[in-house]
């Protein structure tokens, strides 16, 4: 079955990318499951927004005491002024990813695929971190996939984290496509890492590719992007 444009008419007048963005990763999870040993799970992990919360625990049924300064009133102690004091917003990134854990080994993360969605792309300073995130993973010898349907942002995370690691993907030269899908690995080899990556253009109107999902250095398994796309698909109604 094609590939769908998610982020325009007609289909984005039908239903919104966010509720297909926020199912793929449980269909995924579905599918890896047919593959991965049984000390392997599989999660979904979404986050929208920037909102960051912050639980401060109280035990129940009782009250939080008021801080007790012996009747004394303002400060205990006042600092000078601030060197810098603006007003800033959150970058509102959102977080669609897959995360498989090693569960024998203290649920030690082996392998994560991420989703990517517009505000991943929508300025430099977004493109930074979700590429940092990714590299960082990398380095730590986790798998990276990074699958990408944003077709209303014209660039390319993959090539991106590739500059960051001064690399580059000649299958992707001389102009990255806008919807890509790859992925990564770092192995060790001697002195210096093996980077290794499986990249593929993607194209509206046809089928989505299989990545294969490295648990360990000498072991893999499939994630057949097409059919869990059209599991999901089908369970939101998506013709």
């Amino acid at each position: 079955m094609p590939l769908r444009d998610h982020f325009y008419p007609p289909l984005s007048n039908k239903t919104s990318w966010e509720g297909f963005h926020g199912a793929w990763p449980t269909m995924m999870i579905l599918q890896l499951n047919r593959y991965l040993p049984d000390h392997f799970v599989a999660e979904p992990h979404v986050h929208v927004g920037a909102e960051i919360e912050v639980d401060i625990g109280t035990p129940e049924g009782e009250e939080a005491e008021p801080l007790d300064c012996n009747g004394e009133t303002g400060l205990a102690y006042a600092p000078v002024e601030p060197s810098v004091a603006v007003e800033t917003e959150l970058l509102d990134t959102s977080e669609y990813e897959v995360r498989v854990f090693d569960v024998k080994h203290r649920r030690r993360l082996v392998a994560a695929v991420d989703i990517v969605s517009p505000s991943n792309k929508d300025r430099p300073k977004s493109r930074q971190v979700f590429t940092a995130k990714c590299e960082a993973m990398l380095r730590k010898g986790v798998s990276v996939a990074i699958v990408d349907l944003v077709t209303e942002k014209h660039f390319n995370l993959y090539t991106e984290l590739l500059e960051l690691i001064d690399q580059t993907d000649p299958t992707f030269e001389p102009e990255p496509p806008a919807i890509s899908a790859a992925a990564c690995r770092w192995i060790p080899g001697g002195r210096r890492h093996i980077l290794q990556t499986w990249s593929h253009r993607l194209h509206l109107g046809q089928p989505l590719p299989t990545l294969p999902i490295w648990l360990a250095e000498n072991f893999a398994v499939p994630l057949d992007l097409e059919a869990c796309y059209e599991e999901t698909c089908r369970a939101l109604r998506i013709a």
